[in-house]
């Protein structure tokens, strides 16, 4: 599937994997080179986020997610370097990665759009904003290991869908569909197409299933019971709800932009990472 041209970057940021030593290191080569090339070289995360025209990620998906967060709902595509297994998102292995790097300084590469859900969290009902954030792939409420089953009203666009008793529920953009919604048995969406999945954790029913709704619907979900629950955002944890907590879940206007490895589509990323086909 065709992206979008890739525009030439000027000033580069590079985000290594903190914890891993090798990506560190290699954040280093991955500088000189650039600086070799004429292109200005930014590692300083305010900056980054702040200047970078284009970001290299060197680590896997969690990398590349805070990457996005730093950059909010700037426009600037990301390059992402895999330092271990093939990622969902960092499609370029680390063998590939100067080939990649001069195709970009190139003009020849394209990028792929990924849409991002916009957060609200309305503090028991109140139309205040407790909590205004984005996420790449997706907002999670569950409960605590030794909290009673959570009671979630949930509404799309006002209207009602049902009331999941649940360990909780997942809301996942197309590219968070591969994360923990699949864990769920959520269905897996191609990374640009238009829609969100809607995922409960462990149903008290099995009558209740995962299903996609249209990216211009807005997903209200209502905590009605005293459940010890908390909101995750992107695998990070974020505040403990109370009843009568409203999560307000929506499409972002903004995108975040990934450098696309021509040697490898979607199909194949899936092929493996879950080995289709295979015995």
């Amino acid at each position: 599937m065709a992206g979008h041209p890739c525009p030439i970057p000027k000033r580069v940021g590079i985000v290594p994997k903190v914890t891993s030593i090798e990506a560190t290191e290699t954040s280093e080569h991955v500088a000189r080179f650039l600086r070799a090339k004429g292109v200005e070289v930014i590692t300083e995360e305010e900056s980054i986020g702040r200047d970078a025209d284009l970001v290299v990620v060197l680590g896997g998906d969690g990398t590349l997610i805070h990457a996005a967060t730093l950059l909010g709902g700037r426009a600037a595509p990301i390059l992402g370097i895999n330092m271990g297994s093939l990622g969902f998102m960092t499609e370029t292995p680390q063998s590939e990665m100067y080939p990649m790097l001069e195709t970009v300084l190139a003009g020849g590469a394209t990028m792929s759009p990924r849409m991002k859900l916009r957060v609200h969290l309305h503090r028991g009902g109140s139309p205040e904003r407790a909590l205004d954030t984005e996420v790449l792939n997706d907002v999670v409420i569950s409960k605590s290991p030794f909290s009673r089953m959570a009671e979630l009203d949930v509404r799309c666009s006002r209207q009602y869908v049902c009331t999941f008793k649940a360990d909780g529920v997942i809301v996942a953009s197309p590219t968070g569909s591969t994360a923990y919604a699949l864990a769920a048995m959520g269905p897996i969406l191609f990374p640009t197409m238009r829609g969100v999945v809607l995922a409960p954790i462990c149903p008290h029913t099995l009558t209740q299933r995962p299903l996609v709704v249209p990216d211009d619907e807005t997903l209200d979900i209502v905590l009605m019971n005293d459940a010890e629950t908390f909101l995750t955002l992107d695998g990070r944890k974020g505040p403990a709800l109370q009843r009568g907590d409203r999560v307000q879940v929506k499409q972002s206007y903004n995108r975040v932009l990934l450098v696309q490895n021509p040697n490898i589509d979607f199909f194949g990323i899936l092929r493996s990472k879950l080995r289709w086909g295979e015995r």
